[in-house]
């Protein structure tokens, strides 16, 4: 039996988040529905889920804090619906970790096209990515270990890392030095159908600074080259 896509359908609008639930279990698709963030939390102890559909806006804990719970702590990727349209909460959604932001009122086959994209892209994982040639890379204090896909301190401490930060981190320190635009590393990491999300860059490079940055704001290892891109700044050796 092909597997169903299992999607965890989190807002406090009832009439909206129950048709909606009824449209996507019409599409083919398996829906958990959840009215607040605790009751989204305990479904995710309790399923495994593909694709989050997440609200903003909800009593007690809010959207933005369950997304960097869920994008700390699991790769499930998270879909924002939401009624702001504000350009600064959806930067700050896409920094904390969202895949894509889709604005109320929408239409229900729009929606069920990002979460394609979205999931095509998760699917993908960067099948693009060179291979390396030793196990590795030592940069800046940090090692990235190719063959355990992780990332280590100096002290020997590992950094969890996203599939997406994997690949985002790998792209840019396997060409250190070299400047890269967002559409190379859209390319490199995910292949040209996430061309359809353009922040998708910019979210993973900012996670990846608050990881490995002493200083996220005042980055020293991922650079911005204004009008061209990023680049991984300093010396790199390969295992």
């Amino acid at each position: 039996m092909a597997h169903k896509i299992h999607i965890l359908l989190v807002d406090d609008e009832a009439s909206l988040r129950e048709p909606l639930a009824d449209y996507l279990v019409k599409q083919g698709y398996k829906v958990q529905q959840a009215s607040d963030a605790s009751i989204a939390r305990s479904l995710l102890n309790a399923y495994d889920f593909d694709i989050i559909l997440l609200d903003i806006m909800m009593p007690g804990e809010d959207g933005l804090s369950l997304c960097r719970f869920v994008t700390d702590k699991t790769e499930i990727p998270v879909i924002f619906i939401s009624a702001k349209t504000e350009e600064t909460e959806r930067i700050i959604g896409l920094e904390l970790g969202a895949d894509d932001y889709i604005t109320k009122p929408f239409s229900p086959r729009e929606l069920v096209a990002r979460i394609k994209v979205v999931l095509r892209r998760a699917e993908k994982g960067g099948g693009r990515q060179v291979a390396t040639s030793g196990g590795g890379y030592l940069f800046s204090g940090w090692t990235l270990r190719c063959d355990k896909r992780s990332l280590v301190d100096s002290d020997g401490v590992a950094i969890s890392l996203s599939t997406g930060e994997y690949q985002m981190l790998l792209a840019l320190v396997s060409r250190a030095g070299k400047v890269l635009n967002r559409d190379q590393l859209l390319d490199i990491t995910q292949g040209r159908e996430a061309h359809a999300f353009d922040r998708a860059v910019d979210n993973q490079i900012s996670r990846l600074r608050r990881k490995i940055e002493a200083d996220p704001k005042n980055p020293e290892i991922i650079k911005t080259v204004w009008g061209g891109g990023y680049l991984l700044a300093g010396e790199v050796k390969s295992l």
